[in-house]
C-alpha cells in the first residue's frame, strides 16, 4: 500500500463538497452570487446548514462559497448575534483556507481572540494545515476543542454529545477539529488512536444530519479501521458511507478513492482499478476538479506500481494544472515523485533529473518520514533497474536514514499511545482510592484495638513457631538463589530477538564492549532482505514474519558454530565472523546467498522467491590494516550493503582493499564512496546470487 496513506489524506485534508440545498446552486457548476438579502435564510438553523453547505463546497470552488459566505456573517453581525457569527465566521475561514485566503483567515481568526478563542484556534489550525504544518494544526485543533463554548462531549457517550448539541454547542466546530486531530495521528502512524477520535467524527457528523458530510466522515474511518485489521468494522463504515454519498457526485467519488484504498489492502487490484476509475468519471461529471485532480493522482500510483510508466506519466500530468492551480503542493509533490519515478522507468533520465530537481526545491516537511523513506526505495528501484548506479546508490543512502527516522517515530507513537493508557488506567485507580479512602478511616478506630490483641497474638506465636522459623529462613536462601538464576534468564532473554531468538543488537553490543571495545577484529556481513517492503505490502504481516524466520534460520546454518548472527533491525541482519582468513569471507557470503535465494520460502500466503543482498568486509582494512572501532566497522559493511542494493541486489559487494593510509582518508573516502569506487581507491569484490547467475 505505498504511499496510499498520503493519497487518501489528499481527499481528507479539505471538507466535502456536497450535495446543496435550495439556495445552492448544484455541485456541477460554480457557485451563483449570494442571494439578495429578501431571499436569504432567517432563522439560525437555517443560516447554519447553508453556512456548512458552502463550506464543503468549498474544497473544488474557495472564492465562490467565500464570497456567499461573507454576507451571512454581515447578517448575524447586524442580528446581534455573536455566537452565531462565530460559527458562520469559522465557515468563512474553512472556505478561505481551502483555496489562497490563508492571510485573510489569520485576520478572522485575531477578530475571534478575545470573545470566541477555541473558534480562534480552530481558525489557526486550518491555515497551519493549508500551509502543510500538520503537527501545528494538530496542536492548535486540540486547543481550539477544548476552547469551545459550551463544548460538545465529543469525548463520552453519543447520548451526552447529543444532548450537548441541543443545548448549543458548536458541533461543526467540534468536527472541523476532530478532522485536524485524525489526519496528524494517521499520518505519524498512531493508528489505533486515529481510530478513536474518527470513531467520535462520525458521531458528530450523524448530529449535524447532512450526508455528504457523513460520508466523508464514515470513509475516513473505514480506511482507517482497515490498517489496523478491524476488517469487518471496516466494511460496514465503507457501505454506510457509499449509501450516504449516494446523491452526491463530488462526495461519491472521493468515497470510491478510499474504496480503493481498502481494495489494496485485501490485494484485490482489479477492485481497486475499477473504483478508482469510477472515481474519475464521478468526479468529472460533477465539475470538481481538484478532487478529479487527486483521483488521478492516485491512478498514477496505480499505473506506477502495474509497471505501467506511460499511462502513469499521462494521469499524473493531467492531475498537475489543477493541483497548481489550487496550490495543492503535498499532493503536487507526490505527484511528482510519480512522473520521475516513471520518468526513469521510460529511460528519459534527464526529464527525470529535472523534475527531481523540483522536488528538492519543495519543503521536505510536506510528507512524513515514512512516506518519504517508500518514495526513496521506489526512486532507487527505478535507478538500479535502469543501469544508473550512482544514483540509485545516493538514493538508498538517503532512504536507510529515513528508515531509520521511521522507526524512531513509530516507537515514540507506540509509546505515546501506551502513556495515554496508562493516564486512562491510573486515573481510574485514584478514583477508586478516593473512593476507599472514607472507608479506611471509618475502620482506623477499630483496627487500633485490633492491633493491640494481635501484638499480644503474636509474642505468643512466635515463641510457639521458633522452629519453624528456621526452616523458612532456608527456603528463602533456596527462594534468592532461584531468584538470580531468574534474573539471568530474564537477561539473556533481554539479549534475544523475539521473532528469530537469534542476538539481538543489545547482545551485539554487550560482545563488542567485551571483546572489541577499542580496536575491532574479525570480518562482518551486513545482510538485507530485498524488496522485504513488498512482502509486506502485498502479503501481509504473517507472510513477512515468515520470510524474517525462515531467512534466519537458513543465515545461521549457512555459517559456523562460532559465528554470531544478530538481528539488527526489521529486515536487516548483521553476521560476525572472527577468526576467519580474509580469502574465505568471500565463500561465506555467497554461501548466504544461495542458502537464502536457492528456493523458495514457505508463508502463510504461499510460497514466495526471497533474495538478499550483502556487504562484507574483513577488519583492519587491507592492505594498510587501519585500526577501527567496531562501530566504525560496522558503518563500512552498511555502505558496500548499499552498493550491493544499488547494483541491483541478490549479490554480495565487499571490500578487497582501500587505499587510505590514515583515518582523514578513510574519512574522505567515506563520505564519497562512489566516487572512490570509480577511481580505484576502492576495490570491491562481487558474488551474484542465484538468479543472477
Amino acid at each position: 500500500m505505498k504511499r496510499l496513506l498520503p493519497l487518501l489524506l489528499a481527499l481528507a485534508s479539505g471538507t466535502a463538497s456536497t450535495a446543496p440545498g435550495p439556495a445552492i446552486v448544484p455541485a456541477t457548476g460554480p457557485l451563483a452570487a449570494p442571494a439578495p438579502a429578501s431571499a436569504a435564510p432567517s432563522s439560525r438553523a437555517e443560516l447554519r446548514r447553508e453556512a456548512l453547505l458552502l463550506t464543503l463546497l468549498a474544497y473544488d470552488h474557495p472564492v465562490e462559497a467565500a464570497r456567499s459566505l461573507r454576507p451571512m456573517v454581515q447578517q448575524a453581525q447586524s442580528a446581534g448575534d455573536a455566537p452565531l457569527q462565530a460559527e458562520l465566521t469559522l465557515a468563512l475561514a474553512a472556505a478561505l483556507t481551502s483555496g489562497q485566503g490563508a492571510g485573510e483567515a489569520e485576520g478572522l481568526a485575531r477578530q475571534l481572540d478575545q470573545d470566541f478563542p477555541g473558534h480562534a484556534q480552530l481558525i489557526r489550525a486550518m491555515v497551519a494545515e493549508r500551509r502543510d504544518h500538520p503537527q501545528a494544526a494538530s496542536e492548535l485543533a486540540r486547543k481550539g476543542l477544548e476552547l469551545l463554548h459550551p463544548p460538545c462531549q465529543w469525548s463520552r457517550k453519543e447520548s451526552e454529545l447529543r444532548d450537548s448539541v441541543e443545548a448549543g454547542c458548536d458541533a461543526t466546530a467540534t468536527w472541523l477539529g476532530l478532522r485536524l486531530l485524525a489526519l496528524n495521528q494517521e499520518a505519524t502512524g498512531a493508528g489505533a488512536s486515529a481510530v478513536t477520535v474518527l470513531e467520535r467524527h462520525v458521531a458528530v457528523a450523524r448530529q449535524l444530519k447532512l450526508p455528504g458530510l457523513l460520508a466523508l466522515s464514515l470513509g475516513r474511518l473505514a480506511v482507517a479501521e482497515h490498517q489496523q485489521d478491524q476488517v469487518e468494522a471496516g466494511r460496514q463504515h465503507l457501505a454506510q458511507a457509499l449509501q450516504a454519498a449516494q446523491a452526491d457526485l463530488p462526495t461519491l467519488a472521493r468515497i470510491k478513492v478510499y474504496e480503493g484504498g481498502i481494495a489494496v489492502a485485501r490485494k484485490d487490484r482489479s477492485a481497486q482499478l475499477r473504483a478508482l476509475e469510477e472515481a474519475v468519471s464521478l468526479a468529472h461529471s460533477a465539475g470538481a476538479r481538484r478532487v478529479e485532480a487527486v483521483v488521478r493522482s492516485n491512478l498514477a500510483d496505480f499505473y506506477l506500481s502495474a509497471r505501467q510508466p506511460e499511462r502513469a506519466l499521462a494521469a499524473a500530468r493531467l492531475a498537475l494544472p489543477a493541483l497548481e492551480e489550487f496550490q495543492d503542493r503535498r499532493m503536487e509533490r507526490t505527484v511528482r515523485h510519480n512522473m520521475s519515478v516513471a520518468l526513469i522507468q521510460l529511460h528519459q533520465f534527464d526529464a527525470a533529473r529535472q523534475e527531481r530537481r523540483r522536488l528538492d526545491a519543495m519543503r521536505p516537511d510536506l510528507i512524513g518520514a515514512a512516506v518519504r523513506s517508500q518514495e526513496l526505495e521506489e526512486l532507487a528501484d527505478a535507478w538500479a533497474e535502469s543501469g544508473q548506479w550512482a544514483e540509485a546508490l545516493k538514493a538508498l543512502v538517503a532512504e536507510r536514514e529515513q528508515s531509520r527516522q521511521v522507526q524512531e517515530a513509530s516507537r515514540k507513537a507506540q509509546l505515546e499511545e501506551l502513556k495515554l493508557r496508562y493516564d486512562s488506567d491510573r486515573k481510574s485507580a485514584e478514583l477508586t482510592l478516593l473512593q476507599r479512602d472514607g472507608e479506611l478511616k471509618a475502620r482506623q478506630v477499630s483496627n487500633s484495638v485490633l492491633a493491640q490483641r494481635v501484638g499480644m497474638a503474636l509474642a505468643l506465636l512466635t515463641a510457639l513457631l521458633l522452629p519453624l522459623l528456621v526452616v523458612m529462613l532456608k527456603k528463602v536462601r533456596l527462594a534468592n538463589r532461584q531468584l538470580k538464576a531468574n534474573e539471568a534468564l530474564l537477561r539473556a532473554q533481554s539479549e534475544r530477538d523475539p521473532l528469530t531468538n537469534l542476538a539481538n543488537r543489545r547482545h551485539f553490543m554487550a560482545v563488542m564492549e567485551q571483546h572489541a571495545a577499542n580496536t575491532f577484529n574479525g570480518a562482518l556481513l551486513m545482510v538485507d532482505i530485498d524488496h522485504f517492503k513488498h512482502v509486506n505490502d502485498e502479503h501481509g504481516h504473517s507472510a513477512g514474519d515468515a520470510v524474517i524466520c525462515e531467512v534466519s534460520r537458513r543465515i545461521s546454518q549457512a555459517v559456523r558454530e562460532e559465528d554470531l548472527v544478530v538481528r539488527w533491525g526489521g529486515e536487516e541482519f548483521l553476521v560476525f565472523i572472527p577468526g576467519v582468513p580474509p580469502a574465505q569471507l568471500q565463500q561465506m557470503a555467497e554461501r548466504i546467498l544461495f542458502a537464502v535465494g536457492g528456493e523458495t520460502v514457505q508463508t502463510p500466503d504461499g510460497p514466495l522467491h526471497v533474495t538478499v543482498s550483502v556487504g562484507f568486509a574483513h577488519f583492519p582494512l587491507p592492505p594498510t590494516g587501519l585500526s577501527l572501532h567496531w562501530e566504525q566497522a560496522v558503518n563500512w559493511a552498511d555502505m558496500v550493503l548499499y552498493t550491493a542494493k544499488a547494483q541491483g541486489r541478490n549479490r554480495a559487494i565487499g571490500i578487497a582493499t582501500i587505499d587510505a593510509h590514515d583515518t582523514e582518508a578513510l574519512t574522505q573516502i567515506q563520505a564519497d564512496f562512489d566516487a572512490a569506487c570509480i577511481s580505484s581507491r576502492v576495490q570491491l569484490l562481487q558474488v551474484l546470487g542465484p538468479a543472477s547467475t
